[in-house]
């Protein structure tokens, strides 16, 4: 019997050591994502200033990379 309960308590840390690894990995996670998220928002905003403050050379851009993705994707 005694050897089982030792089987059991190891096989009972092994599980929390698991479980807290986890539980580490998922809120690195969530910061990452978190601070990603910021990231994307900012960019976004920047975008937006820099094409109401320059419309014409954002429609040139926004031309020329269309062309560039169609003549891409035509494959000729």
């Amino acid at each position: 019997m005694e050897i089982i309960d030792k089987a059991a308590n190891s096989t009972n840390e092994a599980v929390d050591k698991v479980a807290s690894a986890t539980n580490q990995a998922a809120e690195a996670l969530g910061k990452k994502g978190e601070q990603l998220k910021n990231a994307e928002q900012q960019l976004l905003e920047d975008c937006r200033v820099y094409v109401r403050d320059n419309p014409i050379t954002s429609v040139g851009i926004a031309v020329t990379a269309g062309f560039l993705l169609s003549r891409v994707l035509s494959g000729r």
